[in-house]
């Protein structure tokens, strides 16, 4: 037993070292200023987001970027509160905002409400360049403009932008700010590596005609969730060049956190239960490296009750573990221009086995409630 606690050490220290190489070779993006060019049809869906979409609305009324060159199209899916009216009444403020904007309703055809109403968004985009976020997010006064001057820089069909969570410091909330935060070390370290399978749907963009070309969502529509990793494999299939991440400041999206741990812990499941559709086997290696090293954690103190001397291996991996974490989220806060305490670390370092192990067990039947909506698991 001492031997599998060192070799899942060892292998968990590789793997997390080689995504921090790839998230370092990964240059910070510095745009200078250039002539606008690219047009954007920025997409929302939402559902029931009366409390969260002012926010949104506002950062978007304060974009630098040329009203005449995007366009707002938000996407209500069935919503039950006053989303719809309130998002009614700031559009029509053109003092305020001055791009053009829609507010449709979702055309459901599949078993995914987001992919519908991204699919409905776009059958009635004017523009070249699809860009799209939550409805609980915030956008950065230069956001467009940053990922404009990228797109102009580079070939590109498919860019993933940057995502931070905000946190007011309570234990629910501080979990899901380092959890995001080593999500996107993931993220920008696949994609430093050549080799993406981690995106987020609140801060990414596509070319329509890409989407098109590889068939839209076609083939994954049965699945909830993964709006964002399934286009990015088909995109990154079909144009494996072009396929890219902006790192950059600028270019940062922040989105709420949930507020209570059983929304925590549906949001996980929702997002683990997509996992195993995935055909990148860099996702799915590193998902079973994570889990069976959570899973240790966890088990470890029981099984060297059993035979004291399996202690050693045990401490190997439990300190393998936090320091490539530590060192992990210490670099990626960095670019973040975030700073948490050690002793928040060591806490979430106790909390994330027990919530990872749960929510790999919970995943496995596939069901969880989102947006007031019961998702039951797929059998083909």
């Amino acid at each position: 037993m001492i031997l599998v606690f060192i070799c899942i050490g060892l292998i968990y220290l590789i793997s997390l070292g080689l995504l921090l190489i790839g998230n370092l070779q990964l240059g910070v993006f510095s745009s200078e200023a250039v002539t606008p060019l690219t047009r954007f049809s920025i997409i929302v869906p939402f559902r029931n987001e009366e409390k969260t979409l002012p926010k949104l609305v506002r950062t978007f009324q304060q974009l630098s970027y040329p009203p005449d060159l995007y366009q707002l199209i938000f996407v209500d899916d069935a919503s039950e509160d006053a989303s719809v009216s309130m998002l009614e009444v700031m559009l029509q403020d053109r003092s305020r905002q001055r791009a053009p904007s829609l507010i449709l309703s979702n055309e459901r055809h599949s078993r995914s409400p987001k992919k519908d109403a991204i699919t409905t968004a776009i059958s009635e985009a004017k523009h070249e360049w699809i860009i799209t976020t939550d409805s609980d997010c915030s956008v950065p006064k230069g956001w467009l403009d940053t990922f404009d001057a990228f797109i102009q820089q580079n070939e590109a069909r498919l860019v993933a932008g940057p995502v931070r969570y905000e946190t007011n410091g309570t234990m629910v909330q501080n979990y899901q700010y380092l959890d995001a935060l080593s999500l996107q070390a993931v993220a920008m370290g696949s994609f430093g590596l050549g080799h993406p399978f981690l995106c987020n749907g609140a801060n990414l963009a596509y070319h329509r005609k890409a989407f098109e070309s590889v068939g839209g969502f076609e083939g994954n529509d049965h699945i909830a969730s993964g709006d964002d990793l399934f286009l990015l494999e088909k995109i990154q299939q079909a144009f494996p060049k072009e396929v890219h991440f902006l790192k950059s400041p600028e270019a940062i999206v922040t989105t709420q956190p949930e507020t209570t741990w059983s929304a925590v812990m549906a949001q996980r499941i929702r997002w683990a239960s997509k996992t195993a559709h995935q055909k990148s086997m860099e996702s799915k290696a590193l998902g079973i490296i994570v889990f069976l090293t959570n899973l240790l954690m966890l088990a470890g103190p029981v099984l060297c009750l059993f035979n004291s001397a399996w202690w050693p291996g045990y401490i190997f991996l439990l300190s393998t573990k936090l320091v490539i974490d530590y060192v992990v989220l210490i670099r990626t806060e960095r670019f973040f221009g975030q700073q948490t305490s050690a002793g928040r670390f060591l806490l979430n370092a106790l909390l994330y086995p027990m919530v990872t192990v749960t929510v790999v067990f919970g995943s496995i039947t596939g069901s969880y409630t989102w947006k007031g909506r019961l998702h039951k698991k797929h059998v083909n």
